[in-house]
């Protein structure tokens, strides 16, 4: 059998690097998706690309499967061994290796953390922006193209990774784009990796744009009486050149949850929270702004501040959001999704989604990104329950079906994985067709993450 020889292979190049214990296994089969554990044959714990790409062409020479593995904080399965074979996780693979502050510019190892990068910058005056609220590796969060509440004025990881060095499913190893900040030459291939979800290749380096901290930063919250009104100040917020950094929608359930489970004294309605970056009379006079924008559209309980202890306390709450959720319902578990629809057909599909969980028994709290017209449904399920799971994937397809015929995607930033993959079809139509020829090329025996993101082969 292939995958004990590659096993017995990589122990002899990782010794104690490569662990077959059963809880190892057992931790590496889960995620906070809602599909059920499946453990790999063995984890193996690379230091270097050198390691990375012997252990490729080992698994190669074997046909065995091989899956990388960030901080685990994927919500579609994408870093499910379904096929079993070796999981790679680069948590010793977690340093920042260079920082070119003239350039504003770094390249990282793909297990050091955003959060643990930024801790790395604070003496340089430069920060990394994207932040999808877990911390997840960098890497990880390349290789699911992540985004979060930053994406309305730094962009997604395709905006962010100026380069990569990646091993391929044959051993070799190639490096993609570079530092200049713009090239014509040839194909796209950082574009490519980008968003791939370990199908392509192991990423071993990232370069990555930094930009600098703002002067100062202010945060706010407003209610609204509608979710139409709330989307309605986006657009004229947007529309009016506002400097947003973040803006973000909760529906009246997620605030009810903040207030109990946060201690929030916001009215159980739907809310607005924004924040400005910029020099201190700007955040001051856009926060100004802001606010006569929404009151314009209904808004109340306008409050903002610059101060960090409430701009900590505002996104902490919001990052724990899903969390939060959980734990105001108490033996149900999580299933969270999202999709994505162009901004002018969010208030439409939102108010829609809305009905359609009212009509449900399965609670769907909403929450997202309004600002770049992504939002989430976290969906609480009795996983005891097997009807309950079955209104959960039916009020789930119904988002996707929805976000679809309005000119959106099935999904914004959580990625494809195992939960999506059978919308791509629709999505793309033969355009999924040429990504599996990609795939094909570069991958010819499915030996990496194989069962995600692609069509199956015949």
């Amino acid at each position: 059998m292939p995958i004990p020889e590659a096993v017995s292979a990589l122990s002899s190049l990782l010794g104690q690097r490569l662990s077959l214990s059963k809880p190892d296994l057992e931790a590496h089969g889960r995620s906070e998706a809602y599909h059920p554990p499946t453990p790999p044959d063995a984890v193996a714990y690379p230091e270097t690309t050198e390691e990375v790409q012997a252990l490729m062409r080992i698994c190669a020479q074997h046909g065995c499967p091989v899956v990388g593995w960030g901080a685990g904080t994927s919500l579609e399965g994408h870093a499910l061994a379904t096929q079993g074979g070796v999981m790679v996780d680069f948590a010793r693979m977690d340093r920042l290796l260079e920082v070119r502050p003239e350039d504003m510019d770094c390249t990282v190892q793909p297990g050091l953390t955003r959060e643990g990068l930024n801790t790395e910058l604070r003496t340089t005056g430069l920060f990394f922006p994207v932040d999808p609220g877990a911390n997840a590796s960098l890497g990880g969060m390349a290789m699911t193209r992540a985004s979060g509440t930053t994406t309305v004025r730094y962009g997604t990881m395709r905006d962010n990774v100026l380069g990569l060095e990646a091993v391929l499913a044959d051993g070799r190893v190639i490096r993609t784009g570079g530092r200049a900040r713009k090239s014509a030459a040839g194909y796209d291939l950082t574009g490519l990796f980008v968003g791939s979800e370990g199908t392509l290749g192991l990423v071993t380096e990232l370069t990555l744009r930094l930009h600098g901290q703002p002067e100062a930063i202010s945060a706010a919250i407003c209610g609204f009486p509608g979710i139409g009104a709330a989307v309605d100040t986006v657009i004229e917020t947007i529309q009016m050149g506002l400097p947003v950094a973040r803006i973000e929608f909760v529906d009246a359930l997620t605030c009810a949850i903040f207030n109990r489970q946060s201690g929030g004294d916001f009215p159980e309605t739907p809310h607005l929270l924004v924040e400005f970056h910029g020099s201190e009379t700007g955040v001051a006079e856009t926060a100004e702004r802001f606010g006569a924008i929404a009151a314009d559209h209904g808004g109340s309980d306008f409050r903002w501040s610059d101060r960090p202890e409430d701009r900590t306390r505002l996104w902490t709450m919001r990052h724990n959001a899903a969390w939060s959720i959980v734990a105001a319902h108490p033996g149900r578990r999580m299933w969270v999704t999202d999709v994505c629809v162009p901004i002018s057909r969010l208030a439409e599909a939102v108010e829609a989604t809305q009905a359609d969980l009212a009509r449900s028994d399965v609670p769907g709290p909403i929450l997202g990104h309004v600002g770049d017209g992504n939002y989430h449904v976290v969906l609480m399920i009795d996983p005891e329950d097997p009807s309950e799971r079955a209104e959960a994937e039916a009020l789930a397809h119904r988002m996707v079906e929805r976000a679809l015929a309005l000119g959106g995607t099935a999904t914004g930033e959580h990625g494809v994985g195992l939960g999506k993959r059978g919308y791509m079809a629709a999505e793309h139509g033969d355009g999924w067709d040429v990504m599996g020829q990609i795939k094909q090329a570069l991958d010819p025996h499915n030996l990496l993450n194989p069962g995600k993101l692609v069509p199956d082969r015949n």
